[in-house]
């Protein structure tokens, strides 16, 4: 095999290999696109968001069935707004739950819905009103050790 065969073999293995690497990154990144084709979007706010992202999934049950598109901040009611779009596929009733929820102990927060029992519908542009904010790990810490000092007996 000449020279010039053999550099053009080890450039395209090089390609290939770049590209298995972007792929594999845009996967890891939750950059790939979404697989839903028909959405509709939805509004929750939260006293507390943690870490949540643009990008985060919206699961239900341990489904996708969404994503976070847009995280802003409400300046008359001081709250984070969390907008999402969700599938068409799943649809959520009124009194659906949003919470903002961890994978694993120190894992990447996504947004989990818990269905309700009523028969109306969540419709695009609605705002979910039970959520519950993000478990946020120093303020439990700060909490217990300050429970413990107060238990302290006096000397």
């Amino acid at each position: 095999m000449s020279r010039t065969k053999l550099d053009l073999w080890v450039g395209f293995f090089v390609v290939i290999g770049m590209g298995a690497l972007l792929f594999l990154a845009l996967k890891v990144g939750n950059l790939g696109g979404s697989n839903f084709t028909d959405t509709y979007v939805v509004m929750a706010r939260f006293d507390n968001i943690g870490g949540l992202k643009v990008r985060a999934p919206v699961k239900s049950a341990g489904v996708v069935v969404g994503r976070v598109t847009n995280i802003g901040f409400d300046t008359s009611g001081y709250r984070a707004e969390v907008t999402f779009a969700l599938d068409t596929r799943y649809q959520f009733p009124r009194d659906t739950i949003a919470t903002i929820l961890t994978s694993g102990l120190l894992g990447e927060q996504y947004l989990g819905l818990d269905p309700g029992g009523e028969a109306e519908m969540l419709k695009g542009g609605e705002v979910v009103q039970i959520t519950q904010s993000a478990v946020v790990l120093e303020k439990l810490i700060g909490q217990f050790m300050f429970d413990k000092a107060a238990e302290a007996p006096a000397n």
